[in-house]
């Protein structure tokens, strides 16, 4: 399968995918839509925004800066922009944009706007089939990757070969990969995750030790195991939640974590709005935290830590209060 490969973005997760396939020695097309970063890099050869630690050999990289363009160029398409700016990116593109193109998702969210994964997003705006898409998942944090700490990766499609490919170009001496045929498990179980961990947070804000939160992480994972199982009726699909635990503990415990340091901000009574301010990345949860209240309305179906983490985060109901209720959720 010989692909011509072209990166959708250049956040943290974005600049890591492109460090992993620059090191392996795997020429790629990127485009961001940040014109004074993509200059930067050209000139300077790293990222002044996002792990701008890491060098790249920009000799093996073509800075594209229209988006229609890298598109119709490649064959394979990274697509690592943050869930919440997908429509406002994509949606003038024309229909058949993606014809005959094969996708690989490094979004770990749900449309805000839409409640939907990125492949349901993909086959109802630009008919997107599920065997030319795949997804990445961790346990991985984009930092660890940068470092070139040894990282575990999961990459998932409907077409196996699709996935085992995918996983090809990534792998290293640094990075191990895993393959599933499990999109929606990877998916739902990367989204909860986030969610879960802004929780983790802000329990840290609110003072909870280590052993309250290692009760709150297990009862998490029962909960987006239960969500599983809710899914699965409606898609008729098979998951493999076990295979998804690291994923949520590394999330939950790390320092790395974007979502437990936004939720650790929320947890010592900064707003919503400051703690994006202070944070100045995405919090995937935050959006997330919407979508799957959204998604289990739908379903008739409520998530009850999720659900407690989403009143905080947008009917503003203090954390302190409504960690009072997880602690009877997980007593």
């Amino acid at each position: 399968m010989d692909q011509r490969i072209a990166i959708l973005g250049n956040g943290s997760w974005s600049s890591a995918l492109a460090k992993l396939l620059n090191d392996n020695g795997v020429p790629f097309t990127w485009w961001m839509r940040n014109r004074e970063a993509m200059q930067h890099l050209i000139e300077e050869g790293h990222n002044p925004h996002y792990l701008s630690s890491v060098n790249y050999s920009t000799s093996s990289i073509h800075f594209e800066p229209s988006l229609e363009r890298a598109i119709q160029e490649a064959s394979l398409l990274v697509i690592g922009i943050p869930s919440a700016f997908i429509t406002e990116v994509l949606n003038d593109l024309p229909g058949a944009v993606f014809n005959d193109k094969k996708i690989l998702s490094a979004i770990k969210g749900i449309l805000p706007e839409q409640s939907l994964l990125l492949n349901e997003y993909l086959q109802q705006r630009f008919g997107v089939s599920s065997t030319n898409y795949a997804c990445i998942s961790g346990p991985c944090h984009a930092e660890e990757v940068a470092a070139e700490k040894l990282s575990y990766l999961t990459f998932a499609s409907a077409d196996e070969k699709l996935a085992s490919y995918c996983a090809g170009l990534f792998r290293g001496k640094n990075l191990n990969t895993i393959v599933s045929t499990d999109i929606f498990g990877v998916q739902y179980a990367a989204v909860l995750k986030n969610i879960y961990a802004l929780g983790a947070g802000i329990a840290h804000g609110l003072d909870y030790g280590d052993n309250f939160l290692s009760v709150y992480i297990t009862n998490c994972f029962a909960e987006l195991q239960q969500f599983m199982d809710v899914i699965s009726t409606q898609t008729q699909h098979h998951y493999n939640t076990s295979a998804y635990l690291g994923d949520l503990l590394v999330t939950c415990y790390s320092l790395h974590s974007r979502n437990r340091t936004f939720g650790n901000f929320i947890g010592k009574g900064y707003s919503v709005a400051a703690a994006r301010l202070e944070l100045n990345m995405v919090a995937e949860g935050y959006y997330a935290s919407q979508g799957i209240h959204r998604i289990g309305e739908r379903l008739s179906y409520r998530l009850r830590i999720a659900d407690t983490i989403y009143d905080i985060l947008w009917n503003k109901k203090p954390a302190a209060l409504a960690f009072a209720s997880i602690e009877s959720i997980c007593s």
